[in-house]
C-alpha cells in the first residue's frame, strides 16, 4: 500500500480538466500505468481517486458480501454508482467526468488532498467548510478514534 501525501489547490478548465501538482504526479508515477478509479464519496461532497491496486483491494472486501442480503446489494449499488475508470493523460492532467464534477460541485478552484492510499478532489470553498468543521471538535475526534488503542496499536 502507497501512502500519499499533501494538498494542493489546482483550477479546474471548463472541460473538468485538472493538472495535477508535480509533487503528487511523482508519487502516483508507479500508479499511471494501470489507471485510476473515480467515485464519489460516501460520506462528503468529493470525488475519490483510488490507485487501480487499491481499488482492486477494496472490491475483493465488498465482493465478500452475501448478495442474498438486500442491505448488501443495496451498498454494493450505492458504493459503485457513478465509478469511472479514468487516467492522466501525457500533460499531467485528468478529465473528471461531467457527472461527477456536477455530483462534487467542482466548478474551478479545486483542491486535491491526499488520504492515506487515495485522493480526494474538492471545490475548494466546500473543503475548506469541511476543513473548517472538522477543527471545532477534532481533539475530541482524535481522542475517541486513536485514544483507546491498546499499548502495542499505540500511535506515538
Amino acid at each position: 500500500m502507497q501512502h500519499l501525501i499533501g494538498t494542493y489547490e489546482c483550477k479546474a478548465d471548463p472541460k473538468g480538466r485538472i493538472m495535477l501538482p508535480v509533487a503528487l504526479k511523482k508519487q502516483l508515477i508507479v500508479n499511471i500505468n494501470k489507471g485510476f478509479v473515480l467515485k464519489r464519496s460516501v460520506f462528503n461532497s468529493c470525488l475519490e481517486m483510488y490507485p487501480k491496486d487499491e481499488w482492486e483491494l477494496l472490491m475483493l472486501k465488498i465482493n465478500k458480501l452475501n448478495r442474498f442480503n438486500k442491505k448488501n446489494v443495496d451498498f454494493i449499488r450505492r458504493f459503485t454508482a457513478g465509478v469511472k475508470l479514468i487516467e492522466i493523460d501525457s500533460s499531467g492532467r485528468l478529465l473528471i467526468p461531467k457527472d461527477l464534477l456536477n455530483h462534487a460541485g467542482i466548478s474551478k478552484n479545486t483542491v486535491i488532498s491526499s488520504v492515506i492510499n487515495i485522493i480526494e478532489i474538492w471545490d475548494k470553498e466546500k473543503y475548506e467548510e469541511s476543513i473548517s468543521e472538522a477543527k471545532l471538535d477534532f481533539p475530541s475526534l482524535a481522542e475517541e478514534v486513536m485514544g483507546d488503542k491498546n499499548k502495542e496499536d499505540e500511535i506515538s
